[in-house]
């Protein structure tokens, strides 16, 4: 279901630039159910990427007591952001590219991350696995998304969209798409739908891997030729003989095997 609402007031100062892939929320109505989704607590240790000219970031200080910590990699967002919540003295702004900070550093044992943010569409592939890395210091992620990309992290076995991102997110979260935000939520709209999305890691994995580097390298590769069949997408990463040993027919192709299913491929190689 899309959603139109009213937007905002105020008309952004700051030009969007095409090389950060920035297309900043101003619909309220459309704010306001991310708010409701993500459900925000005073007790939260909460950190947005990208908050850009505020608009989620406002409703999140609201709810969190003032308590929060944003990453941007814009400098000229840095003082806007600065400005607008001037009064919030826990407000913390992390200088950064998001692909490359330690979100460790942020979290600790008593308070694991909830990590929320209207990712650029250019890096939010390369950045969910890199959060996927520091999983163990997560309590769960809110992220609006193009929407095709929301499609491949929940696609199932044969489906088109069905990949490494779904498989890699599936191993590590419920993966749960909540609406569809259209191109008149953001200026400037973008040419897609997105959509917003949750991924609430589990406290115990349903298909651990003995290896979760082996686990991804067999999952790239397979996809990397996932025309081709089984036998020949993972010649020499996987035997012949281990697809039989497993009863998995080296016939079909990579889109057709389950996550439990590259689990046990994994597992096996890791154990041979």
């Amino acid at each position: 279901m899309k959603h139109n609402g009213k937007k905002s007031a105020s008309k952004p100062g700051h030009q969007a630039r095409k090389r950060f892939g920035q297309n900043f929320l101003d619909d309220e109505a459309v704010i306001e159910q991310i708010i409701s989704g993500i459900h925000p607590r005073p007790a939260d240790n909460m950190v947005e990427i990208g908050p850009g000219l505020g608009a989620l970031t406002e409703h999140l200080l609201e709810a969190l007591d003032g308590r929060l910590n944003v990453v941007e990699l814009d400098r000229d967002l840095v003082p806007v952001l600065r400005t607008k919540f001037f009064n919030y003295p826990e407000f913390q702004i992390h200088e950064a590219d998001a692909l490359k900070f330690d979100f460790n550093a942020l979290a600790s044992e008593d308070a694991p991350l909830r990590v929320v943010g209207n990712l650029p569409y250019n890096i939010s592939t390369p950045l969910i696995f890199h959060l996927l890395e520091n999983i163990h210091c997560l309590k769960d992620m809110h992220f609006m998304l193009q929407k095709e990309v929301v499609e491949r992290m929940v696609a199932q076995p044969g489906d088109s969209s069905y990949g490494r991102l779904g498989i890699m997110c599936q191993y590590y979260c419920r993966v749960q798409p909540l609406f569809v935000v259209g191109p008149e939520a953001f200026s400037p709209s973008p040419k897609v739908d997105s959509a917003i999305v949750r991924l609430s890691p589990y406290t115990e994995l349903p298909y651990p891997a003995e290896s979760v580097s082996r686990l991804q390298g067999i999952v790239k590769q397979a996809f990397t030729k996932r025309r081709k069949t089984l036998r020949n997408a993972l010649a020499g990463v996987i035997p012949l003989e281990a697809l039989d040993a497993l009863g998995i027919d080296a016939g079909l192709r990579p889109e057709n095997l389950s996550l439990s299913d590259f689990v046990r491929l994994s597992n096996y190689n890791h154990s041979d």
